[in-house]
């Protein structure tokens, strides 16, 4: 059986860099190239049906906004915005299909934040402390403002921002000046519950506001992928599993016996890997000679997945079960 591991890889990057020995390139040094051309050359030519899959993450009960910047490495999402190339519909919430965008104004045209204004006291001039609780509860996360003016008619400023233990938001928020990061005092959510010190006392007889936007918390039908955050609407009440179809980078070979995702791609691994290393030794005319063959070799990776599309009907509003139709109608 032909040999399609890394060790098969390294010897076929020698011969195509005319470099039989590991004084002229190192096998370290062919693996890094190798895993280069793996993870970010390999999966941007082509987009092949092996590195399509679902990946599914779960929501928390009053937490809308789930971040891929996480650096809880348990947490499923935990670097996905380098693990995943694109996300794509459909995608589920608990085992219904939901309306999946990547439009910021789309989603935020169908689920508006306005923040509503209450009075939550008055200012005497001397106390710049204030604490109480919102009537309109639950209310959302980076979304809470109290406001006041001072003697000068300067405004005062306290926003919230959310906590995170171990990578994940929490139901409890600090309040802040914007840009600085001391906090001035707390709030919670889901109870509406705050206590905080503004940083200037505010004047005799203003009134203190509170800006916020409440919701009412269930299961969540829409999902808003942005600014390497999802987002769901409705706020969840509970546990939800989401799973969203989505190419994914190819895995990494990182052992002698390591083979790709399909031994066919092996030939056309080593090619990128062989045509990279020429570009760094500034060999324009062995790029040149090697590109034919990278080229029918990434043709032949690819058919596969034209074969697999060419069965399948295009997709059209009328089209079950995927469409824009569909979408709409899970809204």
């Amino acid at each position: 059986m032909a040999d399609s591991t890394l060790v098969a890889i390294r010897k076929k990057v020698r011969l195509l860099t005319r470099s039989p020995s590991s004084s002229q390139l190192t096998s370290d040094e062919i693996d890094e190239y190798v895993n280069t051309f793996i993870l970010y050359d390999f999966p941007e030519h082509l987009h092949l049906t092996s590195f399509k899959q679902v990946f599914s993450f779960y929501t928390r009960p009053y937490i809308d906004t789930y971040s891929t910047n996480t650096v809880n490495t348990d947490d499923p999402l935990y670097n996905l915005k380098n693990v995943v190339i694109t996300n794509d519909v459909p995608v589920y919430i608990a085992g219904t299909r939901a309306y999946f965008t990547q439009s910021y104004d789309d989603f935020f045209t169908m689920y508006p934040a306005v923040q509503l204004e209450s009075s939550i006291g008055t200012g005497d001039g001397i106390n710049a402390t204030f604490n109480g609780t919102l009537d309109d509860i639950p209310v959302l996360q980076n979304s809470v403002l109290f406001t006041a003016i001072d003697a000068n008619y300067n405004g005062i400023l306290l926003k919230d921002v959310p906590r995170i233990i171990a990578g994940a938001p929490t139901v409890n928020g600090d309040l802040v000046v914007p840009n600085e990061t001391a906090s001035q005092g707390t709030i919670n959510y889901v109870t509406g519950v705050y206590n905080f010190i503004f940083t200037s006392i505010p004047a005799a007889n203003s009134t203190v506001y509170a800006q916020t936007v409440s919701y009412t918390e269930s299961k969540p039908n829409s999902v808003l992928y942005f600014d390497n955050k999802f987002t769901v609407r409705p706020v969840p009440d509970q546990v939800y599993k989401i799973s969203i179809e989505a190419f994914v980078r190819p895995s990494e070979l990182l052992g002698a016996t390591s083979k790709p995702e399909l031994e066919q791609y092996w030939q056309y691994i080593a090619y990128g890997a062989a045509k990279k290393i020429f570009e760094d030794r500034m060999d324009t005319e062995s790029v040149a000679q090697i590109m034919p063959e990278f080229k029918e070799q990434e043709s032949l990776c690819g058919r596969r997945t034209l074969i697999q599309q060419s069965n399948q009907r295009v997709a059209t509003i009328y089209t079950a079960p995927s469409g824009r139709y569909n979408d709409i109608l899970n809204l």
